[in-house]
């Protein structure tokens, strides 16, 4: 059926919800045609990490568009990309990296693909160059990405595949299912057992989400895990990149969530969202040191093209001021904050309705009984507050919300965002 609406010929994602009529927005708040303000819970798609409309964003904005929007780096001298090349290896302590920039976080999964099968295959002469994801893993919308991820609402169909799919277990129940214990770092061991299986010259490179995203909803890794991998991959010659699209540049309370654990620094790393904080689409790929001089060897693949909008003047100026937010906050107040959050999102579980709530710094998941995800995002709005849904993960499939508000959101912001979903939440107890 043809209904031929302005909006069905729009041809994006939408919910079982009316749009909201968002008129401006200001810091962690969208202000609505009628009157209303709202308070943005996750952050738009859980990006807009200094809050909307940042006077420091502006203003290099305004600054760079005098000067010039656009100019190839291959032809144009690249003094701001470089500039932010080096500002941004600084931020999340991986001060001597190689950086590609893209225009989002699916490229960057792309291009990390492609860097690691020609580092591999330069360094180890490895025969093939198979990646190996988690069934409970996102990255991103293309048709490789969705191939090799774990996401079952977006999975394409077996035959669209391309012969891809998830290669080991998440360490999270259910996706991971042994009722004798819960998981703990030895379930590591099976990333171990998939690359002995196929044979370690054929794989090039583990890909995962060091803390999980909107799958399985902010799952966190048992101390030890991430460590216990990386050291399972380095003996068999198999790169490590971490998809940190979701999770980089303090989400998680760290400028990147892999440094909650030690010895689990990647080979790769990937930014994203909130490199960008919603002013532009751009994705990152950081390579280490000790890798990237294998990129310009003799017998190395061309690095792939970018893209006719990668790692352009304007781009680069927006994420310096994305950065210039980033490193204005008082970083104590910001920790605290997170942990007010995690604290008061903790006490939902006393609900019958919410399964289970985890999550670190301004990253959160709040697992639902079943069919309660949307009448509760519909009572959160009634009190004036927005979430993000995550549905797809496992088998059962869990849902419910993610709670991520900009890292810069003032405390009576969190406080307003825990009590609205606190009375949303209450409003829908069958026992009330």
């Amino acid at each position: 059926m043809n209904r031929n609406t302005p909006r069905d010929r729009l041809l994006t994602s939408s919910r079982p919800m009316p749009d909201l009529d968002v008129v401006t927005a200001d810091g962690s708040w969208l202000h609505l045609a009628e009157g209303r303000r709202i308070l943005d819970g996750s952050s738009g798609l859980i990006c807009v990490n200094v809050g909307h409309n940042s006077r420091k964003v502006l203003a290099r904005i305004n600054a760079q568009c005098l000067r010039t929007s656009f100019g190839g780096p291959a032809v144009v001298r690249p003094n701001t990309q470089m500039e932010l090349t080096e500002r941004l290896c600084h931020a999340v302590g991986r001060p001597r990296d190689s950086v590609a920039l893209v225009t989002c976080g699916t490229l960057a999964v792309e291009i990390a693909v492609k860097l690691a099968r020609t580092i591999t295959r330069v360094r180890d002469g490895k025969r093939r160059g198979d990646i190996l994801t988690s069934n409970l893993s996102y990255h991103g919308m293309s048709a490789l990405t969705l191939g090799l991820a774990g996401n079952h609402a977006r999975r394409p169909r077996p035959e669209d595949a391309l012969g891809l799919g998830p290669a080991f277990p998440a360490p999270y129940p259910p996706a991971h299912n042994h009722p004798e214990r819960p998981c703990d770092a030895s379930c590591a061991d099976e990333v171990a057992r998939v690359i002995d299986a196929r044979g370690a010259e054929n794989v090039a490179a583990v890909l995962l989400e060091p803390v999980n995203g909107t799958t399985g909803g902010a799952h966190v890794p048992p101390d030890g895990y991430l460590s216990r991998l990386s050291r399972i991959c380095r003996e068999r010659n198999v790169l490590v990149i971490h998809d940190e699209v979701l999770t980089g540049l303090w989400r998680t309370g760290t400028p990147l969530a892999g440094h909650h654990w030690d010895d689990a620094a990647p080979d790769l790393c990937i930014l994203s969202k909130g490199l960008g904080a919603g002013y532009t689409a751009v994705g990152a790929v950081l390579v280490s040191p000790d890798l990237a001089p294998l990129l310009h060897h003799p017998t190395a693949d061309p690095l792939p093209a970018m893209g006719t909008m990668a790692a352009q003047p304007l781009q680069a100026a927006i994420c310096l001021g994305v950065l210039d937010e980033l490193e204005s906050m008082d970083l104590d107040a910001f920790r605290a904050r997170g942990q007010r959050l995690g604290t008061s999102l903790r006490a939902l579980t006393d609900l019958p309705l919410v399964r289970d709530v985890r999550g670190l710094g301004h990253f959160y998941g709040v697992e639902l009984e079943p069919g309660v995800l949307w009448p509760l995002m519909r009572e959160a709005e009634k009190n004036d507050v927005l979430f993000y849904p995550f549905t797809g993960a496992s088998d059962p499939r869990s849902e419910g919300l993610v709670v991520a508000p900009p890292l810069n959101s003032a405390d009576e912001d969190i406080d307003f965002l825990t009590e609205a979903l606190h009375r949303a939440a209450a409003t829908l107890d069958p026992n009330r």
